[in-house]
């Protein structure tokens, strides 16, 4: 079955963009293990020149996107049996462990806001997860929607080739993935390292191993303390 994406946006012009190339593009364009749509929130607005915004409650800058508009783009789809996605700076950390669990489903159903924001109440009635893809505020959601998109449909089968490649990636233990070399043997003074050169696929598993720790341990401290708690819960 197809992973089936949707993305409601001001700006659908800005699809498919990385999406569209490499072995994910090819999965889309030829394979089509994915697929990808994009909806136009102005074209369900009541407003002759596609307004869908207005003045916040309350008073303060900026506009905020309508709740209604939202809700009849939403629903035109019919029955929603995909996660509904709201890419936004305050909503939950874009993680792995949600990655794979999206994979899971038969595809998304994303929501990129603009302006201050859309209306709380539409998130609440229709059941959308906020998601950040970082401590960062985008002008958009557009950007932030490619990276979830592209972390979800890399994980269908068949899309990157070798699932084997996937194992010993970033985050999928807890741990961040080992440093990679490859040819030429010396590059402006700095050699691979020797280990990787051994032949001895037991020893360079072990450094490998190391590696991720020390990595995860210098470049991540909260991942590496997350580690060293269920290391401990493990023990007892």
């Amino acid at each position: 079955m197809t992973y089936a994406v949707t993305v409601m946006t001001m700006f659908p012009e800005a699809f498919p963009g990385p999406l569209g190339v490499s072995l994910i593009g090819t999965a889309w364009r030829e394979q089509h293990l994915w697929s990808l749509e994009t909806v136009d929130i102005r074209d369900f607005s009541s407003d002759k020149r596609g307004f869908l915004d207005d003045t916040p409650a309350g008073g303060g800058p900026g506009q905020v996107m309508k709740a209604d508009i939202i809700a009849a783009a939403l629903d035109s789809f019919g029955p929603v049996d995909r996660p509904l996605l709201y890419m936004s700076a305050r909503g939950r950390p874009l993680t792995q462990a949600r990655v794979k669990h999206w994979a899971k489903a038969p595809g998304l159903i994303v929501l990129c806001g603009r302006f201050e924001g859309v209306d709380q109440r539409v998130l609440d009635a229709r059941g959308f997860e906020e998601v950040a893809v970082g401590d960062a505020v985008l002008a958009g959601g557009e950007a932030a929607a490619m990276v979830a998109i592209e972390a979800c449909v890399r994980l269908v089968p068949g899309v990157l080739g070798q699932a084997a490649s996937l194992d010993e990636e970033s985050f999928e233990d807890g741990l961040l993935e080992h440093p990679q070399y490859t040819r030429p043997r010396r590059f402006e003074g700095q050699d691979i390292p020797e280990v990787l050169l051994s032949g001895n696929h037991q020893v360079i598993r072990q450094w490998r191993h190391d590696m991720r720790l020390k990595t995860t341990r210098e470049q991540r401290p909260d991942l590496w303390a997350a580690h060293l708690a269920k290391q401990q819960a493990k023990g007892d």
